[in-house]
């Protein structure tokens, strides 16, 4: 039995994001199978752009930039949900 540590933990594929009157079909979900460590740097790009684009939208009175930053905020969250699950594994 091989106890090899080396091997990179991956995302599980078990997170979803719902969205909508009654949040019974998933907008988008996570794959499984992409490596923690990436899903994580990928969760924190997108952060960095909900960021820019909530300040932006706000100063230029531009919702539509708002509502960007909700779902890409989502999707970060959602990759950094699925890739936790998959260090605990």
């Amino acid at each position: 039995m091989s106890t090899d540590d080396t091997t990179p933990h991956t995302t599980v594929g078990k997170t979803r994001f719902y969205q909508g009157e009654g949040h019974s079909d998933p907008l988008f979900c996570i794959e499984p199978g992409i490596p923690c460590q990436y899903a994580r740097e990928q969760a924190s790009e997108l952060m960095g752009c909900v960021c820019d684009l909530t300040i932006t939208g706000i100063m230029e009175e531009k919702p539509q930039l708002i509502w960007a930053s909700y779902y890409l905020s989502a999707l970060a969250k959602a990759l950094m949900d699925d890739a936790e699950l998959g260090m605990k594994h």
